[in-house]
């Protein structure tokens, strides 16, 4: 165990830059890197959004490392097309240069312009972005957009999102639903609806489907999660490049309760049949109250979902569960995500399986004596071995009256988790600003000790700028 303690933190994070580029795209100051994949150490992709500076509108960008060099950012191309308020949401890498991205409008509920749209680099050069096919079929006007992105290999992937089946009488979406849509040697295909086995309803009127978390590996083998619209965790699987309906998470009844709500928030496969999704859910019993789950398939059947140990329930404003979940082999992953202590203040949390085997879940080291201000939470965890993870999240502070947003790294080497500390060459990036922003916080780690981050920050000018790190 000596030896596991000493290894812990040492990831070489590498300093904060600020994304290059983006000074001449982020005429408007609102910039963000909302997405970064690496396919090994120092080639890296990730993709976000600017403002234009036209009518608070903001555009789709992309920037790829090579060698550990990144380039320029690039609007993405094709998506000028589409009007104002595009992102991307997810970047997705299977090689050094060989990717895909997806996204669609920044802020779904407000009559955006941009629809769900899907990109693809192929040898380090970014294509044309493309609508994704089907979305009109299924009457989604505004609103549909691209959540999550995952290639198990170059040229096939799939793409996950959600879309507005209905409006209310001023035009807003109100009945939102998850798709799927899958690409096939280069070529994505249609989007379809994501049909659901007897007994499981997901019609509804609620806006519960925001995150749709996709994970593939090899060919045509994805599994998709996400929270229907009456608000049940589902599950559904792409066998050879064909979606089976989606399915209950098994033993969520269990936890929650026939009247109990529950949503998968994450997503992770290393190899067919063999994954975890995690999430959140409340007890029938305590609707205002929420817990953090986690769920495994193995050789092809899932089992039940467990309630974490080591965390207690949260009033439900704090958002508890498992916000991000890495596997880096079969039964060996890790997660992250928050949940409120006695004091009703939310903290940051790790948690990890050994072997098929969950641990308890503990607060991240170090963030005790950071989180001042009462806030913290674990946004992203990636693994690039067993026992090999990085974490990334926000802290808050309180400081003579002010309170501050900070991001922050963990890191985990041979199983046991380090110190947390801030995002370093965030503080010099930041002058007279804010050295971190929150929701974003993108981690992606290829191998042992080498791993991109990327998110915001707020200079001297309160201006909001992407940053990623660089060795």
């Amino acid at each position: 165990m000596t030896a596991a303690v000493a290894l812990a933190g040492t990831v070489s994070w590498g300093s904060a830059i600020e994304v290059p580029g983006t000074a001449a795209l982020n005429v408007g100051g609102h910039a963000d890197v909302l997405s970064v994949s690496c396919a090994s150490a120092g080639n890296c992709s990730a993709g976000g959004y600017y403002a234009d500076g036209s009518n608070f509108g903001t555009q789709a960008f992309v920037v790829s490392e090579q060698g550990g060099v990144w380039g320029t950012a690039i609007e993405v191309p094709g998506t000028a097309q589409f009007g104002r308020n595009a992102e991307v949401a997810a970047v997705s890498c299977a090689a050094p240069g060989d990717c895909a991205a997806g996204g669609g409008p920044a802020e779904a509920d407000y009559g955006s312009l941009s629809p769900a749209f899907v990109v693809d680099e192929a040898n380090g050069s970014w294509g044309t972005a493309t609508a994704v096919r089907g979305l009109a079929h299924l009457n989604a006007g505004d609103g549909a957009t691209v959540t999550s992105v995952s290639c198990g290999s170059p040229g096939n992937c799939a793409a996950a999102g959600y879309y507005a089946a209905g409006s209310d009488r001023y035009g807003d979406p109100w009945d939102f639903r998850a798709f799927v849509v899958s690409e096939k040697n280069g070529n994505w295909g249609t989007a379809r609806r994501v049909a659901t086995a007897p007994g499981f309803s997901v019609r509804g009127h609620t806006r519960v489907a925001y995150s749709v978390p996709v994970s593939c590996v090899g060919v045509g083998h994805c599994v998709a999660g996400g929270s229907a619209p009456n608000r049940q965790a589902f599950i559904v699987v792409a066998r050879n490049g064909a979606w089976d309906p989606a399915t209950k998470v098994p033993g969520m009844v269990a936890l929650a309760g026939r009247s109990g709500q529950s949503g998968v928030k994450t997503v992770s496969c290393t190899s067919p049949g063999d994954c975890a999704a995690g999430g959140w859910y409340t007890r029938g019993t305590q609707p205002g109250r929420e817990y953090a789950f986690v769920v495994a398939e193995r050789n092809g059947k899932w089992g039940n979902a467990i309630r974490l140990r080591g965390i207690p329930a949260a009033p439900s404003e704090f958002g508890a569960g498992v916000w991000s979940l890495s596997c880096a082999s079969a039964g060996n992953c890790a997660g992250g995500g928050l949940y409120a202590n006695s004091t009703y203040t939310s903290q940051a949390f790790v948690v990890a399986e050994h072997n098929g085997v969950w641990g308890a879940a503990e607060e991240v080291p170090g963030t005790a004596t950071l989180n001042t201000g009462g806030n913290a939470w674990v946004a992203s965890v990636s693994c690039a071995s067993a026992g090999n993870c990085a974490a990334s999240g926000y802290y808050l502070t309180y400081v003579a009256g002010h309170y501050t947003n900070h991001a922050f790294v963990v890191s985990e080497r041979a199983g046991v988790w380090g110190t947390a500390e801030d995002v370093p060459g965030m503080a010099a990036l930041a002058v007279g600003g804010v050295p971190g922003y929150p929701w974003s916080s993108p981690v992606s780690c290829a191998s042992s000790g080498s791993c991109a981050i990327g998110g915001s920050y707020i200079d001297g000018s309160d201006d909001s700028q992407a940053y990623v790190t660089a060795p």
